[in-house]
């Protein structure tokens, strides 16, 4: 029994180092990441039930080393939690500091939502669809927000792009958060985009744009403001919303979010390798046709790059990133949020130090909420019908 008790403890050790460490380069490490970084609160009830358990059965020195590996985990499961509340501390006034905008009065940080959760409120949703550029069909997921249609107040959109790499992934990502938003009052447009290898970019660029001119030429029967947009993407999504925002120079996108997302694809070509955990050298050469030394592909990859398109009075950015990130480096975000301070674009970079890839997934856990705060915030500050500049 002692050494099956020492060796549960010792899995819970390792397991919590992915709040401190990078997972290795394998998709069920990444994962495991995800779970004890967002899930670690529940988790931790393990290796106390195993410090008793020890306490009880075992002497010696097998009761000190499981003791010690037990406290190890609880450290690094609670690590996240801990991590957030002090990150909630002085996250309202940061955010106010850069876009502005009145304050919601909401905590950005609740011990009781990690056990009880938020829920899950449930909107109207309509699948529409949108003719691309080469004249086919594609789909977006509509969620309206329950309030009466008024002409006068109609309500901005956010239109999310999902993530997968370029060659997954579909509208119906995560789409927990799309109710939520919808049910705060924004309209929220899921929509699709040609994967790779099939359609190599620019194809998924002109068919986010093709989306967005569907979504302003439907507005007045969608019951949505033309006027008021903003584009928030996950990981590849990410991509996609700054290359798109920056790049299209249109007023009616009044902001940009982007979820643990590559920014500049040149740099990402030369740090990526094809025994990572994604192999990312297939996909850029997927979605590209390509690398870039290849003839003609330098000026796509360029074309690509949010932090290559952004110039001064590029949209408001919001980035959201985990420092153990597996799957896309946290230094992504740090250079795009370096070129956004050189431009004097409004921006802000939540920098989360234990969350990995996709740990969004669970809404209410402490990357979560930090993330659904800072994003509830920014929007309310950029889609005011006068939004307000940054406090210097």
């Amino acid at each position: 029994m002692k050494w099956l008790i020492l060796l549960l403890a010792s899995g819970c050790a390792a397991a919590s180092l992915l709040t401190y460490l990078r997972a290795p380069d394998y998709m069920w490490t990444w994962k495991l990441a995800i779970a004890v970084g967002e899930f670690g609160h529940w988790f931790v009830m393990l290796p106390l039930g195993l410090a008793l358990l020890a306490g009880w059965t075992t002497t010696g020195g097998c009761r000190a080393v499981t003791l010690a590996l037990c406290a190890v985990a609880v450290a690094g499961l609670l690590r996240p939690a801990f991590g957030a509340w002090r990150l909630a501390g002085d996250l309202p006034e940061k955010m106010h500091a850069a876009f502005g905008g009145p304050d919601s009065g909401a905590g950005a940080f609740s011990l009781r939502r990690l056990y009880v959760g938020a829920g899950t409120p449930r909107v109207a949703v309509t699948t529409e669809v949108f003719a691309r550029p080469d004249g086919e069909e594609l789909k977006l997921d509509f969620y309206a927000p329950p309030f009466a249609k008024d002409t006068a107040e109609r309500p901005p959109c956010l239109i999310v792009i999902h993530g997968g790499g370029w060659d997954s992934g579909d509208r119906m990502q995560l789409a927990a958060w799309n109710y939520r938003w919808a049910a705060a009052g924004y309209a929220v447009a899921a929509v699709s985009y040609r994967l790779a290898p099939r359609s190599i970019w620019p194809a998924q660029r002109d068919d986010v744009l093709a989306a967005i001119a569907w979504l302003k030429a439907n507005a007045n029967r969608l019951g949505l403001d033309p006027a008021r947009l903003v584009l928030l993407g996950r990981s590849a999504g990410g991509q996609l919303a700054t290359a798109v925002g920056y790049g299209a120079h249109d007023p009616a996108i009044r902001g940009v979010i982007a979820l643990y997302a590559p920014h500049d694809l040149p740099f990402a070509w030369s740090v990526s390798r094809e025994d990572d955990a994604l192999n990312s050298i297939k996909l850029f050469r997927q979605y590209f046709g390509g690398a870039p030394d290849t003839p003609g592909r330098r000026a796509l990859y360029a074309e690509a790059s949010g932090q290559l398109q952004a110039r001064a009075g590029s949209p408001p950015t919001l980035l959201v990133h985990g420092v153990p990130d597996t799957l896309a480096w946290d230094r992504h975000s740090e250079r795009l949020t370096a070129r956004l301070q050189e431009l004097g674009v409004p921006h802000y970079y939540l920098r989360l130090p234990w969350a990995t890839h996709g740990f969004d997934f669970n809404p209410d856990g402490p990357g979560g909420q930090l993330a659904g705060y800072a994003i509830g915030e920014f929007l309310a500050a950029v889609l005011a019908r006068n939004p307000p500049g940054p406090r210097i």
